[in-house]
């Protein structure tokens, strides 16, 4: 006897399809209209510019804040990857600790595939 009253699957059955945007099974979702403007998607439409990186490390009795300076490698959700052009320094800074940015130049904001 099944206390949980459940009837077993037998054969195959085809997978479940995910509800859409009204509930509906089968439904088709609705694809973004445009990534948002977050800082990690700003630095990574300025992957490879120079930019200057100011942030503070609260508590912190040796520096309390620092800049970096360096070329755009990566960015992540919570975090920057720079390198130092003349030392080869790389430099992982998380966003944590970001206050702000300066670019040399222009700085792409704009989206290629547009809004």
């Amino acid at each position: 006897m099944n206390p949980y009253q459940y009837m077993p699957v037998q054969g195959n059955m085809p997978p479940a399809m995910p509800p859409g945007p009204q509930g509906a099974p089968g439904a088709q979702q609705a694809l973004p209209q445009m990534e948002e403007s977050y800082i990690e998607n700003i630095f990574r439409l300025n992957r490879g510019k120079m930019v200057t990186v100011y942030t503070t490390f609260e508590n912190n009795k040796e520096w309390n804040a620092k800049v970096f300076r360096g070329r755009i490698e990566a960015a992540g959700r919570d975090h920057l990857i720079l390198s130092h052009p003349t030392s080869g320094h790389r430099y992982l800074i998380p966003l944590l600790y970001f206050d702000y940015a300066t670019f040399d130049g222009e700085i792409a904001y704009e989206y290629p595939y547009g809004r």
